[in-house]
């Protein structure tokens, strides 16, 4: 009987522990993509048959803690459930707070942001910021679910990268 009951309690702390940590493990990217997509824009246009949403003239495009901000974009999906973002401005911003609250910025003349496969390449003036430390480059490639990036350069500009020291706590 006392068995039974220590393993009652065990299963039910398991239970509930489950359903406090594993959520904090989880990214920023797998919530933010089941919440709702508000946009809002000056001017908006469609193409219903083709799967097409225009977006002109202060556009923000906010989804939990992901917003973008562009002087333009447009929507198209490829397949079902496959959305393709095209921001574009000067500069268009892509900003998100990551799962240890912190927050990226990524920012170029173009922004493609695939949230099917988490995928943002930001080309143009590319730049990527977090913490402090920035990334730049003439092309950025980052995954919204791994934090990888890759940054690639030009002729006539190579990659660069400015990494802020951590700051020590006060004893």
């Amino acid at each position: 009987m006392k068995k039974l009951l220590i393993k009652k309690i065990t299963v039910s702390l398991l239970y509930l522990i489950s359903f406090v940590f594993i959520p904090l493990a989880t990214s920023a990217d797998k919530l933010d993509i089941d919440q709702e997509i508000l946009i809002s824009a000056d001017r908006q246009a469609g193409d219903l048959k083709n799967k097409i949403a225009s977006y002109i003239g202060d556009v923000v495009i906010k989804q939990g803690t992901l917003i973008i901000r562009a002087d333009s974009v447009k929507i198209y999906q490829e397949k079902v459930d496959e959305e393709v973002y095209i921001a574009e401005g000067k500069p268009a911003k892509f900003e998100q707070i990551l799962a240890d609250g912190s927050k990226i910025i990524l920012q170029a003349d173009e922004i493609k942001y695939e949230p099917a496969i988490h995928l943002v390449v930001i080309s143009g003036n590319a730049l990527l910021q977090q913490a402090g430390s920035e990334v730049k480059g003439s092309r950025i490639t980052y995954n919204t679910l791994t934090e990888q990036l890759d940054a690639i350069g030009n002729s006539d500009e190579k990659t660069s990268t400015v990494l802020q020291p951590k700051k020590k706590a006060k004893t």
